[in-house]
């Protein structure tokens, strides 16, 4: 019964909190953090710069390929960063993520 935590970078809040709230509702994720960031990166042989919202994207680790792929289908990037951090938390927290992303009460996938 592993943890995990996802990194997501976004164009925007609101592009983030939409993506977020949408695993949240669907009971994907038990929560998330959203922070902004400045990122530095290679695009199109140019060095780019610009301003980004991380979403931190907490859930168990069965549920990342499905998490992943429902990001992609919505995510505005024509590249999306999904990452997928491996954790440990501590027992009760680890006990509350399960709870709280218990696909049986989940009103519809």
């Amino acid at each position: 019964m592993e943890v995990i935590i996802i990194y997501v970078t976004n164009p925007d809040e609101e592009i983030a909190k939409k993506i977020a709230s949408y695993l949240l509702d669907l009971k994907l994720i038990a929560c998330f953090n959203i922070f902004p960031v400045e990122s530095s990166y290679w695009w199109n042989g140019d060095i780019q710069a610009s301003g980004e919202f991380v979403s931190l994207l907490k859930t168990r680790a069965e549920y990342w390929e499905t998490i992943r792929d429902e990001i992609e289908k919505i995510h505005p990037y024509e590249v999306p960063c999904i990452l997928k951090i491996n954790i440990e938390a501590n027992e009760e927290y680890r006990k509350w993520i399960f709870a709280e992303t218990d696909q049986n009460q989940a009103d519809e996938i």
